[in-house]
């Protein structure tokens, strides 16, 4: 008997010897080749599980959130209005007992929601959906389907309430809708990826933010527009200009209407990222406008020497015009602005002067009041009727805060009824959308990318040879799949690019600790959703002058009947579902401030959503790609195309979908096109 269990013993240690270590080490190797660490705890479940999308196991580890974005409150200050972002549904909050009383269904993706006069008539914007939702608030119903543009986020209703503005964000535009017939008058343009308006306290003005900066020559400062409509003559009128600011998320008037107050943000793009380590890369404040034919525009920052605010995403002004409060939701605070001593700053200024005070740290000592702590990511906010409280949304708490404002405490917080634990990726979320990582909190992930696409800016990256390898910010939708990851693919995973490189390139702090890492990588890969391509390809049917552009992209002869080489053919590297086939390429475009290095290749799903393009950002356009930076053949062939087969062109790469909409084998339609 004790020569059999010598047996049984001895058959197991051969077991661990000849398949457990060798798996262990093997699985230490993998870990150490993701996470370009050695020490990375070996947890398969971190990686494997919480990184599953579209299946019974992500429905396990994840949980269905509301995320809270905007709100409104009825005009007697009974009842909040909150529009729950990922629930796609209108809350009803009662404000007695602090309980969600209702929750009407709407769109897909809503943004903002609005409320006439009378507090019967609700109106929410569904970004995903092209639409507003018209509400009877008394019975709780949808009563009509107003048509807008591509991506309606922010509204005003005109002083009568005969019309509602639509700031049509995807498409650039602003629709206005006659209330009466409930259809859309007119279409109006704004800025670059307009989000944010306000109506003057007289009525007469519309004011609308944008967050994309303005076409600029290649590496010149920035500028973003503040679009300004005459409400009687329903037309543009004026487009002032922010100079070095861009993502302009909201803007309200004072009251009397002396001043009107927009959230920025001032990149030293130009300059490189060693400013992190010296104290301002990003800086975060507010621009303000004088209007009238001699109002002035200015900058004033709401950072501090050792401390910044980012993010800021929403600004109100209390009744009496003395306050304005700004949601910075990249550091989970409330700033609270003394207006008046803004006023007496601005009155005893020069021109000289408020240009230096754009970019001083320790100006907003003269004005700002306090910081108020709130819950994980404050965006949107209202008043009460009466001026006493501030609700604000905290979206990834699935709460509201109530700040007396007075006193500037928070009083409480009505919870919304979402789910009671924090997932894995719902606490990878709150890290994306936060800058406690980054030295002295000058920006998190979202900065650079808003609602995880790319701002559009170019970044000088610090490093061997500073000033070279110049970098154009690019989106993060689909990007679970499409490894390697930065333009010089050294990144083999999303694990080494938000990891060690993400610590020493740009937080210039500790990296994230292994628990935190593995929650980032799970949103980002499983959490991230990408908006329809609802301006150029809105149902999956192609045009006809998408499809031709389609036939071009998969052609493999050109139009004089030459076989183009395997290599310099579109598909070829840009293979569907996710259009890009992962490697390193050479396409001519290398600029005299670049390494000589092949790029990894992007892939080309947020096309529609708009330039700059190539690895540096040089080309403004699409065409510019061929027409002015690869006009060698080398970027795929070209030259022979007319100019009527470029657009074709063109208006197909604008009509790429996310690889849901792509079968794998492509070759099956490479066949039909190519007979």
């Amino acid at each position: 008997m004790r020569k059999k269990r010598l047996v049984y013993l001895g058959a197991i240690f051969v077991v661990i010897g000849l398949i457990i270590i060798p798996a262990h080490n093997l699985a230490r190797k993998h870990v150490n080749y993701m996470t370009a660490v050695d020490d990375h705890p070996l947890d398969c479940i971190s990686c494997h599980l919480y990184t599953q999308r579209d299946n019974f196991l992500a429905k396990i580890v994840n949980a269905p959130y509301l995320s809270p974005f905007n709100l409104a409150v009825s005009p007697d200050g009974s009842k909040l209005y909150v529009v729950a972002q990922e629930g796609n549904a209108l809350l009803v909050v009662d404000n007695q007992s602090d309980q969600v009383t209702d929750k009407i269904p709407v769109g897909l993706q809503p943004h903002s929601v609005v409320i006439n006069r009378d507090g019967n008539t609700a109106f929410v914007s569904n970004e995903w959906a092209d639409n507003v939702y018209e509400i009877d608030l008394p019975s709780l119903k949808v009563t009509d389907t107003l048509i807008t543009g591509n991506g309606p986020a922010g509204m005003v209703l005109s002083k009568d309430e005969k019309f509602l503005y639509v700031v049509d964000s995807y498409s650039n535009e602003v629709s206005i809708i006659d209330l009466n017939t409930k259809t859309e008058k007119k279409r109006l343009v704004a800025g670059n990826n307009p989000v944010g308006a306000a109506l003057s306290p007289s009525g007469d003005l519309v004011y609308v933010t944008s967050r994309r900066i303005l076409p600029r020559p290649y590496r010149a400062p920035i500028s973003t527009e503040m679009t300004v409509i005459d409400a009687a003559k329903q037309r543009v009128i004026e487009r002032k200009k922010f100079r070095d600011a861009y993502i302009m998320e909201n803007v309200t008037f004072s009251p009397t209407g002396d001043l009107a107050v927009a959230t920025l943000i001032r990149p030293k793009n130009l300059m490189p990222s060693i400013q992190v380590e010296q104290g301002w890369m990003m800086t975060y404040g507010m621009g303000i406008i004088e209007p009238g034919k001699n109002g002035r525009i200015f900058q004033l920052l709401t950072d501090e020497p050792n401390a910044y605010y980012s993010d800021p995403f929403d600004v109100v002004v209390t009744p009496d015009g003395k306050k304005a409060f700004i949601s910075n939701s990249g550091v989970d605070v409330i700033t609270v602005i003394d207006l008046n001593k803004v006023r007496k700053l601005l009155a005893t200024s020069t021109p000289e002067m408020l240009k230096t005070y754009s970019d001083h740290l320790g100006i907003s000592s003269r004005y700002v009041l306090k910081r108020i702590r709130t819950g994980a990511n404050p965006k949107g906010m209202v008043l009460s009727p009466d001026g006493k409280h501030l609700y604000v949304t905290e979206r990834l708490e699935d709460k509201v805060a109530v700040i007396n404002t007075e006193t500037l405490e928070i009083e409480k917080q009505i919870d919304l009824g979402g789910p009671g634990r924090v997932t894995v990726a719902r606490k990878g979320r709150r890290l994306f959308n936060n800058s406690g990582h980054t030295f002295q909190n000058q920006y998190g992930c979202y900065t650079c990318h808003p609602d995880a696409n790319e701002d559009g800016v170019v970044y000088n990256m610090a490093g061997v040879g500073m000033g070279r390898n110049l970098t154009n910010t690019l989106s993060l939708f689909d990007i679970g799949d499409t490894h390697p990851y930065k333009w010089n693919g050294h990144n083999q995973s999303v694990y080494k690019q938000d990891g060690m490189r993400f610590s020493t390139f740009l937080t210039r702090t500790e990296p994230f600790d292994y628990d935190q890492l593995d929650a980032l990588v799970a949103y980002i890969i499983t959490g991230i959703k990408n908006p329809p391509n609802l301006r150029y390809n809105p149902t999956g049917e192609l045009t006809e002058i998408q499809k031709r552009g389609e036939k071009i992209f998969f052609r493999t002869h050109t139009n004089f009947g030459k076989e183009i080489p395997i290599n310099n053919r579109c598909y070829i590297c840009h293979p569907p579902p996710h259009f890009t086939n992962r490697k390193l390429e050479n396409v001519g475009t290398l600029a005299e401030t670049d390494d000589s290095i092949p790029f990894d290749t992007p892939d080309l799903i947020d096309l529609f959503a708009g330039g700059p393009y190539l690895h540096d950002g040089r080309a403004a356009t699409l065409e510019e790609i061929w027409t002015k930076y690869g006009t060698e053949d080398r970027h795929g062939v070209i030259n022979d195309l007319t100019k009527n087969q470029l657009n074709d062109l063109i208006e197909y790469l604008k009509s790429i979908r996310d690889s849901r909409y792509y079968p794998k084998d492509y070759h099956k339609i490479l066949k039909e096109l190519n007979k």
